[in-house]
Order: C-alpha cells, then sequence, then structure tokens
C-alpha cells in the first residue's frame, strides 16, 4: 500500500515529456524573434538517414531524431519543480 508521501512515476513521466513538447514548440515559435532567438538554440542528434529493412513482404523504415533547445531544457526544469509541489 503506497504511503500519503508517494508520487506516482507515471505523472513524472508525463510532465517531462509535456515539458519537452512545450519547451521544443516555445523554442520553435522564438526563432524569430531576435530577443529570444537563443531558447531556440540547441543540438540535434539521431540517425541522418532511415534505416530500411525489406523483408520483401513487410517493408519496416526505422528512423529516430532527436532535438534539444535550451526552451526544452528549460521546460524539463519547470516540469520537475511542479512535479515536487504535487
Amino acid at each position: 500500500m503506497k504511503g500519503k508521501g508517494s508520487k506516482n512515476a507515471w505523472a513524472l513521466f508525463l510532465l517531462i515529456l509535456g515539458g519537452i513538447v512545450l519547451g521544443g514548440f516555445i523554442g520553435m515559435l522564438a526563432e524569430g524573434v531576435p530577443a529570444l532567438s537563443w531558447l531556440s538554440y540547441g543540438q540535434s542528434f539521431g540517425l541522418d538517414e532511415p534505416i530500411v529493412l525489406n523483408l520483401g513482404v513487410l517493408v519496416v523504415t526505422f528512423g529516430l531524431s532527436i532535438k534539444i533547445t535550451m526552451a526544452s531544457i528549460i521546460g524539463v526544469i519547470l516540469s520537475v519543480i511542479i512535479y515536487r509541489f504535487l
């Protein structure tokens, strides 16, 4: 049985995921604003070319690319702070 002070790990995961998505969206919007262009500064990593697995009948394509921006890092930090107050 969970105690009174225990928190749900899924809530933390969803808050962090929401912080990443919202931060990435804000960073994308801030690209055109000169004073806020630093929010869109970041690094992208992953597979440049997708990996294609052709099985004759079935073709499966694997690809992963992640872009971490300053706004998404701020979003993750804010989501962890919000989680601590829940």
